[in-house]
């Protein structure tokens, strides 16, 4: 069996490295893993329970590191026992390359055998379930390392300065003109003034609103004026008599 692939991880090269030469995240990051264990400097022994179609077992193996080129590359090699299922033993090549300051490429490529009852369920089998697993080690490898720089994240949002403004999904920091007399935010320097256009900005509201609200009673005080029976007859006789005379006006101008 031989599988090659590359996963882009958002985290420096260096920290890659470590993660992946630290016992408590790989035994996170490898699906079943019971245990990881350092025994050497260049040595790990885990313990690993897994499922391939119909069998289940629990491998104990030994990991090798050799041609170690921190934080570059290494060579992995090992050997597991998971009993009457059968034995697995290969090696993988890995990878570091830079992309960019924060972000790294990890490229790999395994090669490895199986033996024993395990080798009968076939190498189409065999294959897929080493990718499911490749794949959900390196989902879990690369959320570990991206969890922190989520969590950075959140908290510089949180310390926002107290000065902006939020409310229909942007930030707007306000700005007094130079001589205004005011004292401008830390940090602001000489910049131009900014203007939010955020109602929260001023403390009695929005001047529309107010001038809205002055119309609708100057409206109000108005019909209040007009009486309520003019000439002893209710108001709704002389709205019918007004639009009969405009209908009668009307036919008179069309023909």
């Amino acid at each position: 069996m031989e599988m090659t692939g590359e996963r882009r991880i958002q985290a420096p090269r260096q920290k890659v490295w470590d993660a992946l030469n630290d016992p408590e995240a790989l035994k996170a990051a490898i699906p079943g893993c019971e245990s990881v264990e350092r025994t050497a400097e260049d040595q790990f022994q885990a313990r690993v329970a897994m499922r391939i179609g119909p069998m289940a077992a629990k491998f104990g193996g030994k990991v090798t590191l050799s041609n170690i080129n921190p934080p570059q590359s290494y060579t992995i090699t090992g050997e597991g026992n998971g009993g009457a299922m059968g034995f697995a033993k290969g090696g993988a090549d890995v990878l570091l390359e830079e992309a960019t300051e924060n972000t790294t490429l990890l490229r790999y490529n395994v090669k490895a055998q199986v033996g024993g009852k395990m080798a009968q369920l076939g190498a189409r089998l065999i294959d897929s379930t080493a990718k499911q697993m490749a794949d959900q080690f390196f989902d879990r490898f690369a959320s570990q390392l991206s969890a922190p720089a989520v969590a950075a994240a959140a908290a510089a949002a949180a310390a926002a300065p107290a000065g902006a403004v939020t409310g229909t999904g942007r930030t707007t920091v306000v700005s007094p003109p130079q001589g205004s007399g005011i004292a401008a935010p830390s940090g602001s320097g000489n910049a131009a003034p900014q203007v939010t256009d955020s109602a929260a900005a001023s403390p009695e509201g929005p001047p529309p609103v107010v001038a809205v609200n002055e119309a609708g009673r100057s409206l109000s005080s108005l019909f209040a004026m007009i009486p309520r029976d003019p000439m002893g007859l209710p108001i709704v006789f002389w709205i019918g008599s007004a639009a009969m005379i405009v209908v009668l006006l009307l036919l008179f101008v069309i023909t």
